[in-house]
């Protein structure tokens, strides 16, 4: 290969952590553990609007709210337009805004549903 300095009866391999090898029931119970699903109820592929529609919203409420207490602040003595601008800079009111709910595991979700007999 260009640009290594091997032998001509030597091969580069790469050096890759190996996979200890899994059974399909070993691979199934580490999917079930390790994939996800979405819980909220709604479709999941409203989620990918959704959330990012519920980001936004929460942002502009935000915004909204910053600029009306700084409108406040200004007829206001300068000891509360100190403190209100601080907290501004310190994003107190965003503390605690919307969060996404975490998936649920695949066995989890699984359980929930309902079997079909």
């Amino acid at each position: 290969m260009r640009g290594f300095d091997l032998n001509k009866n030597e091969r580069y391999v790469a050096c890759m952590p190996k996979k200890p090898i899994q059974t399909p029931q070993q691979k199934k119970t580490h999917s079930y553990a390790k994939d996800r699903r979405n819980s909220y109820g709604e479709n999941d592929k409203a989620s990918r609007k959704a959330i990012p529609a519920r980001k936004a919203q929460e942002n502009r409420k935000t915004r909204r709210k910053a600029k009306q207490n700084l409108d406040l602040s200004q007829s206001q003595s300068e000891e509360v337009a100190d403190i209100t601008e601080s907290s501004l800079q310190h994003d107190i009111e965003r503390v605690g805004g919307w969060k996404k709910e975490p998936d649920i595991p695949l066995e989890e979700f699984l359980s929930r549903k309902p079997s079909k007999l």
